[in-house]
């Protein structure tokens, strides 16, 4: 090897030369987020091949550089707009099931009540498992090129490990317990062979159902500790909807050959939704539980009943919402009748 100049040990410093382009960024409103340093060649707009490789964007590629079995080389596969800001909208907003939920406030509650909502809880304890080992899944298959959507997927790993906790804190805290095993359902998501799939069934279904009960927390909570605990979950579930509708609105626009792959996704999902799969609100014990909740007792199962058909209809109506913001609107008259019959007109 022939010396460098620079040096007299013959050491090679080329790649001192790679900084061609120098890149600087100035703190925004809320710091040096993603977003101040997603310009020039390292922007997600200027995003090159993958090369299967975990070479982020903007590094200069290097000789040899071993491959690690990387899936998803476009674009199109995992990105979301919106990646950037929920990332760091997650980072800026975690909260402490230990610390911020007023748990002094439970106090004694009819055993009726306590029971039914130990039986939610217990279901929301599963189901939030299984929303944060899903995308756990699909992390290695993403390109180091659309790292953001990485980092935005480990962000919402951190809610669902935090939703799993707070729920199983709330159904021993208050001389309750977990009650029947549910969200054998939700297996559809685990079985997903495709990040857009997965995306779709889990955030803009799954997790909209969800987030529609959450938003009713106000309703179903019994105490403080309880409402503050659905407040602060749907805080959220608002990211991972956010991210999964704008995901399928980018496929959309830019492989709208894709659209009847995904609504054959979303044929089987709905009829297992509307079908009472478990992990649903209509599984049994989980409706059930509602109504004790939403009417205040099981001797006012009926007008829980009610509350409880005004919640199904609010999870039908906002998941149409969300395909239609994303461009799926037309799935409106695929829907099963058994959700079907709870839209409002157009």
């Amino acid at each position: 090897m022939a010396a460098n100049p620079i040096t007299e040990s013959g050491l090679d410093l080329s790649w001192l030369n790679l900084y061609d382009e120098p890149a600087s960024a100035t703190p925004g409103k809320k710091g040096l987020t993603l977003k101040e340093i997603n310009s020039g060649r390292y922007a997600d707009s200027a995003r090159g091949a993958g090369d299967m490789t975990y070479r982020l964007r903007g590094v200069t590629p290097r000789p040899g550089a071993q491959r690690f079995g990387t899936n998803y080389q476009s674009k199109a596969d995992v990105w979301s707009e919106n990646c950037i800001m929920l990332y760091e909208e997650a980072a800026q907003r975690q909260w402490s099931s230990a610390r911020d939920i007023p748990w002094a406030t439970l106090g004694q509650l009819p055993e009726d009540l306590e029971r039914a909502m130990c039986q939610l809880c217990t279901m929301l304890t599963e189901v939030e498992f299984i929303a944060g080992d899903v995308p756990g899944q699909w992390l290695p298959e993403i390109s180091a090129q659309d790292f953001e959507c990485g980092l935005f997927l480990m962000s919402q790993i951190m809610d669902e490990a935090r939703h799993t906790d707070v729920f199983r804190k709330r159904a021993l805290a208050n001389g309750g317990g977990l009650l029947a095993q549910g969200a054998n359902g939700l297996r559809t998501l685990i079985e997903a062979r495709d990040f857009t799939e997965m995306s779709v069934l889990m955030h803009v279904q799954a997790e909209g159902f969800v987030q529609s009960m959450f938003r009713m927390g106000e309703l179903i909570g019994q105490t403080d500790a309880d409402k503050k605990i659905f407040r602060m979950s749907a805080q959220d579930e608002s990211r991972h909807l956010a991210f999964g509708v704008m995901h399928l609105k980018y496929v959309l626009d830019t492989e709208p050959e894709r659209r009847e792959e995904i609504h054959h996704y979303l044929d089987k999902a709905d009829g297992d939704a509307a079908g009472g799969g478990s992990g649903d609100v209509t599984l049994q014990e989980v409706f059930e539980s509602l109504c004790i909740l939403l009417g205040g007792g099981k001797d006012k199962f009926d007008e829980g009943l009610q509350k409880f058909l005004l919640l199904r209809k609010r999870q039908i109506n906002e998941y149409v919402h969300r395909l239609d913001v994303a461009g799926l609107g037309d799935r409106r008259e695929r829907l099963g009748p058994l959700m079907a019959q709870f839209l409002d007109p157009v």
